[in-house]
């Protein structure tokens, strides 16, 4: 298949966000069967409307499936994948067997792919998923590239891997994880983690001679919190090991999170497509959105390369969704606090960055002058020399 960019949609906002700025897929979920139960994520009738959006645009939409079933869940399924796709859904992300094969009885049209808390990390995994009539195996993020190499020459040609290549790593195996169920009651595995793993802790040790090494900073010690995954620089190895989706981590984060990694990642994809050297500043473009460190993960063979900051950080922050300009002037819709005589930068899809604006008059919805824009979702007209466009995101060097 065609290489593909795959990108999350947490909501219908981010889908148009995914999709405006360059991801060539999406997955989405809606409330019942996605381990992201606590994104806005999308009802059936959503998915379909969502799904005719993708498709205008020749792009595609998966949805996840990949909670751990138990039997009380399993009722609702086979009328679950007949909704899907009837929807219109390009395929289904599953991860329990049992759900899988009711997917495939109730829903033979709707292509599977299997999530990565399936645990595929070897090519035995990786036949027999394919046997049962799986068109794509999302890695499990311990795989290294090695190991992707063997399992690609040994699936049939019509079986796509995909491989996760940045966001937040689950510091369990694969995401099945006990953690938050034990201290919340919430089940990470089925799709109410409290990102336990990313609270600070205390170690205490009585019984040993030597301490337990732990990652620190000014902010605390961060034991089991994981860096963010980051391959931007990567690509070329990856395709040369056969991967063909590209799946970019973050149901749950902002829009400005969508918006910075496609579009970084879809630059980094086409010039690793076209044999071109990558461009460093795509690694600060990666700097630039939320993130808490980054690590290549497993895939040269690091045990874990996890531990670091505690708290999400970035260099710059999300102040305003341009809606609209005309005249010299633009209409944006007010995100984080910003005034007039500020420089902002200007996140687009497809066009050079780094480019600057300095904030000239600004006018409220009701015709108002003010100097401060302080209130969140204010609709605002800022005059600006430079052209914007719809969909363009203004950001702040923090």
């Amino acid at each position: 298949m065609k290489p593909e960019l795959l990108a999350p949609a947490g909501s219908a906002a981010k889908l148009e966000t995914a999709l405006r700025y360059g991801a060539d897929a999406v997955y989405v979920s809606d409330k019942r069967y996605g381990l992201r139960a606590f994104a806005d994520n999308f009802t059936v009738g959503g998915i379909e409307e969502a799904a005719a959006r993708v498709h205008a645009c020749g792009k595609k939409i998966y949805v996840t499936v990949n909670i751990y079933a138990g039997d009380g869940d399993l009722g609702g399924i086979p009328e679950y994948a007949r909704s899907l796709e009837k929807a219109g859904a390009d395929g289904a992300i599953i991860s329990d067997l049992g759900v899988f094969s009711l997917f495939r009885e109730a829903a033979p049209s709707l292509e599977l792919h299997v999530s990565t808390q399936a645990n595929v990390t070897n090519s035995a995994a990786a036949r027999t998923w394919a046997a049962l009539g799986a068109k794509r195996i999302i890695l499990a993020r311990e795989t290294p590239l090695s190991d992707i190499r063997r399992i690609r020459d040994a699936l049939p040609g019509d079986v796509a891997l995909e491989a996760f290549v940045h966001g937040a790593m689950c510091i369990a195996y694969s995401g099945r994880c006990l953690l938050s169920s034990y201290f919340t009651g919430r089940s990470g595995n089925k799709g109410e983690c409290a990102q336990c793993c990313r609270w600070e802790y205390e170690l205490t040790e009585p019984t040993r001679g030597d301490a337990l090494r732990a990652e620190e900073d000014g902010r605390g010690t961060y034991i089991l919190s994981s860096r963010d995954l980051r391959m931007i620089d990567h690509l070329p190895e990856l395709l040369d090991a056969g991967v063909s989706s590209f799946k970019i981590e973050g149901r749950m984060k902002s829009e400005y999170y969508v918006a910075g990694a496609v579009n970084a990642y879809r630059r980094a994809l086409d010039l690793a497509l076209a044999g071109k050297p990558f461009d460093p500043v795509l690694l600060e473009e990666t700097e630039k959105i939320s993130h808490r460190g980054y690590t290549t993960g497993f895939y040269f063979g690091e045990k874990g390369g996890s531990a670091g900051e505690g708290r999400p950080t970035a260099t710059h922050a999300f102040v305003a969704l341009v809606t609209g300009y005309s005249d010299g002037w633009a209409e944006v819709e007010m995100r984080n606090r910003f005034a007039e005589g500020d420089e902002l930068e200007v996140l687009s899809p497809n066009d050079t960055f780094g480019k600057k604006v300095i904030i000239g008059e600004m006018i409220d919805e009701h015709g108002e002058r003010v100097s401060i824009a302080d209130k969140v979702q204010a609709k605002l007209r800022l005059r600006t020399p430079l052209p914007l466009r719809e969909y363009d995101i203004l950001r702040k060097k923090l």
